[in-house]
């Protein structure tokens, strides 16, 4: 009875300071009031904190934390029909005390900027009016800005960010591994036809509704696909993390082994301008011989270098990790070292490593990587057959890191004590 009594308390409060949340009963969900926080077990540097303040989140994406600290959440499939939820702590205490959800479509991109809420589906991004405390005024009434992105149900999540002249960025992420578009020909057509729409970062307005391709910005080319990506408000550049392609002892064995194919392409990160383009599908970045490498598809042989013009990622990690989440840390609670650095949450497991589902962490000096990448939060899970996977990355207004897991639908808290 006493968990019934404060339950219903929340519930009210919210529904005092709220009321336009919930004008329509059917715009909103909601699920089970956490009522402990449990310790995360990560393995993190010391004084290093990390707990589970939310679960159940099946499929969370990307989160972005309001002023206030609230934590909205995007879900790549829909909860009891929602695919955004909203998650509050309301007294410090560590423990979410509100939780609804709203918006009918599944997705990743989720950002927030000068008072929007920003989330994308699969094909379309969205924005929210937001009021003073940070909530979303009419959930059942966002604003279509952008609409028709490619959707073929491979590498289709628009993650988003938002600079600071109103201009927002979108993934689209290209179904081919390779632009083998010929069905049965292990040789891609020059050029590669799928660029007009694909394999790159488009440009759109915040501000104008119903954009589609036409009314867009080529902004960058030459990337299979980017999940994690951040608007770096010191470099007043966009950082994306680059998912390479694979399949290379699948299709020419006789150019490259299964060990060699492990550990091929490199993931990488790159900073972006107008025009940048990372060469997909025609070279890929090896970084063991720290040179862009003509593809098998256009005439490569495993070793030939190519892509002269191409641009150069500024940092590089093993096969196969999978970045799904990107962080300028711009807090003050953790030390010196990690402030303007770069926290990354890979999905993903390495053959050459045998690790992986982990949060990484590379140091910034100047605007510019300082030093090698290192691990800072593992042990996301001790069983593999029950296997957490970090996908989304946000800073709390106390400085503390939130991590989305989107095969458990948990949400990790990682503090520091100083």
């Amino acid at each position: 009875m006493k968990k019934l009594f404060l339950h219903t308390s929340c519930l009210l409060a919210l529904l005092c300071v709220s009321p336009v949340l919930f004008a329509n009963s059917s715009d909103t969900a909601f699920i089970n009031i956490t009522d402990t926080v449990t310790d995360a077990g990560l393995q993190l540097p010391a004084g290093f904190t990390a707990s589970i303040i939310a679960s159940g989140l099946d499929g969370a994406r990307h989160l972005a934390i309001t002023k206030q600290g609230g934590i909205y959440v995007k879900l790549s499939r829909l909860k009891d029909g929602k695919g955004i939820y909203y998650l509050k702590n309301t007294n410090g205490d560590g423990l979410v005390k509100v939780q609804y959800g709203f918006g009918n479509y599944p997705g990743t991109g989720i950002f927030i900027k000068n008072g929007y809420l920003y989330a994308s589906s699969n094909e379309d991004v969205y924005r929210y009016k937001l009021n003073g405390r940070g909530e979303v005024i009419a959930p059942s009434q966002p604003e279509k800005i952008v609409e028709g992105l490619v959707n073929r149900n491979r590498d289709n999540s628009k993650s988003i960010a938002v600079d600071d002249n109103n201009n927002l960025y979108v993934n689209c992420g290209s179904y081919s591994n390779s632009c083998l578009v010929n069905i049965g020909s292990l040789k891609a057509p020059m050029p590669c036809p799928l660029l007009d729409s694909v394999g790159g970062i488009w440009k759109f307005k915040t501000n104008q509704l119903n954009q589609g391709y036409k009314d867009g910005v080529r902004y960058a080319t030459g990337f299979k696909n980017i999940v994690g990506l951040n608007w770096n408000s010191n470099t007043r550049s966009l950082f994306i993390m680059h998912h390479g392609r694979d399949q290379f002892h699948d299709l020419y064995p006789q150019l490259y082994s299964e060990e060699r194919a492990n550990s091929q392409p490199a993931e990488t990160m790159y900073e972006l301008h107008q025009g940048s383009d990372g060469g997909w599908p025609y070279v890929y970045y090896d970084n063991k011989l720290h040179k862009k490498i003509v593809s098998p598809e256009y005439g490569g042989d495993g070793v030939e270098e190519g892509g002269a013009i191409i641009q150069n990622p500024v940092v590089d990690f093993p096969a196969h990790l999978a970045p799904n989440g990107l962080l300028f840390y711009t807090g003050k609670l953790f030390p010196a070292k990690y402030r303007q650095g770069a926290f990354i949450a890979f999905h993903g497991k390495s053959p050459e490593m045998k690790k992986g589902y982990l949060v990484a962490f590379v140091p910034f000096t100047k605007n510019k990587p300082s030093g090698e990448w290192e691990i800072f939060a593992d042990h996301f899970a001790s069983d593999p057959a029950n296997q957490p996977k970090p996908c989304g990355l946000a800073q709390g207004p106390d400085g503390s890191i939130y991590v989305a897991d989107d095969a458990k639908g948990n949400i990790y808290q990682v503090g520091y004590k100083r």
